[in-house]
């Protein structure tokens, strides 16, 4: 599927309002647990899209619009919102997000962005090349992906007390 400018900016306009319904109000264990070694609970998922709106997709994006290939982008630090979001309330987070979603999404309409534009090329500091329209289409997978991840943590509190339905769970399993 190619990358359409409405629907990117449609699903990430849902991204904010499906987070706060999924975990507004959750009790603690629910928001902080996550499933062990170096991951991350869905409370670090949401301070790690926060970091995302504040210092990667529409500064990215702008990087390529105003240098194409002549800068590399600044690396993404992807687990900076474990210094950021230390003392937050989830309440807090889903805000921040919102807000920062939100003032990004004008940023994107300001952009006046085209089909052709989408071919325009940045400089990613390890992947090389990179479109526009490769850079907008995963920030919409990053949204669905963190989503996902989300259900899945949340998915595996329960994932002993099914008992034999675990069997058809998969999200229990992968």
């Amino acid at each position: 599927m190619e990358v359409q400018l409405d629907h990117v900016r449609d699903i990430l306009r849902r991204t904010p309002s499906t987070l706060k319904f999924l975990l507004q109000d959750l009790p603690e264990d629910w928001l902080m647990t996550n499933e062990g070694g170096e991951t991350w609970s869905p409370y670090d998922v949401v301070g790690h899209l926060i970091h995302g709106e504040e210092t990667d997709w529409i500064p990215r994006a702008k990087m390529i619009l105003e240098h194409g290939e002549s800068r590399a982008f600044t690396p993404f630090n992807r687990e900076a919102m474990f210094d950021h979001s230390k003392g937050k309330s989830i309440a807090e987070l889903l805000n921040t997000f919102a807000q920062l979603r939100a003032e990004s999404l004008q940023q994107f309409d300001e952009l006046d962005l085209t089909p052709e534009l989408l071919e325009k090329r940045g400089l990613h500091p390890e992947l090389g090349p990179v479109t526009l329209g490769q850079l907008l289409a995963t920030w919409v997978v990053h949204d669905v992906s963190h989503i996902g991840q989300i259900a899945r943590v949340m998915s595996k509190q329960y994932g002993e007390a099914v008992g034999p339905w675990k069997a058809y769970l998969p999200v229990l399993t992968r």
